[in-house]
């Protein structure tokens, strides 16, 4: 091969500085418009995982909630008591229920749910102490506190007994209540949103019961409350 034909050969092996200096300009415009693109669906994706996971965090902490009213004990607080421990309001519910999780010892437990503020809002915590048989006026020491619930969801509690009339407080009552209502609230907007519902309580006899030696007696504590009661208005 000639000396002129082999410099020919080697000119057109490589690139120009145009061709370079095109290339680069191809690329940065390339690289410009994924960056525009992803400017403007980076951030939907993040507030798309966000509602994902508040979501997730709701529905956990709501059959947490659930869970827990189901398997309420009607237990006096000690053995004169003739009512169950439970007290129940729009904000908070304290009641016993069977020891469960890690860490815990076969027994009972006490259990509050509360509404309580930290640095980041109010959430709903879940407060748990051991039964033990104690004053009426005794002040139980609560720990091992949980977020179930947090803003911008807000929750509030109704009850209804036998008679399915919901009342916002339930305190000093000889039965639990048949259901508790759980009520999940927008913080901004104050609406009731869909995903409230209803626990039902399956514990429906009197805290005599827990004391009571034969069916007899469980059964004349049962209707003993209905029997005053119709006393009462007879009198009146």
């Amino acid at each position: 091969m000639s000396g002129r034909a082999r410099r020919a050969a080697a000119g057109e092996a490589g690139f120009t500085l145009i061709e370079v200096l095109m290339a680069t300009l191809l690329m940065t415009v390339i690289l410009g418009a994924l960056a525009t693109v992803t400017a403007q669906w980076l951030p939907n994706w993040n507030r798309g995982m966000a509602r994902v996971q508040r979501a997730e965090r709701l529905a956990i902490g709501l059959e947490r909630i659930a869970a827990d009213f189901a398997v309420a004990e009607m237990m006096p607080i000690n053995g004169d008591a003739k009512a169950p421990l439970f007290e129940g309001a729009e904000l908070s519910v304290t009641f016993v229920r069977t020891a469960v999780g890690p860490n815990t010892r076969p027994g009972l437990e006490i259990i509050r749910l509360i509404e309580k503020a930290d640095d980041q809002g109010l959430a709903l915590v879940r407060e748990r102490a051991p039964f033990v048989p104690m004053p009426a006026d005794a002040q139980i020491r609560f720990a091992d506190q949980v977020v179930l619930i947090r803003s911008p969801f807000r929750v509030s509690f109704s009850y209804a007994g036998s008679d399915q009339v919901w009342q916002k407080e339930w305190r000093g009552q000889r039965q639990l209540p048949n259901m508790i209502r759980i009520n999940v609230r927008d913080v901004a907007t104050g609406q009731v949103l869909s995903v409230s519902s209803a626990a039902v309580v399956h514990v429906d006899a009197p805290a005599e019961c827990a004391r009571a030696k034969s069916a007899v007696q469980c059964l004349t504590a049962r209707l003993k409350p209905d029997a005053d009661k119709d006393k009462k208005e007879e009198q009146l």
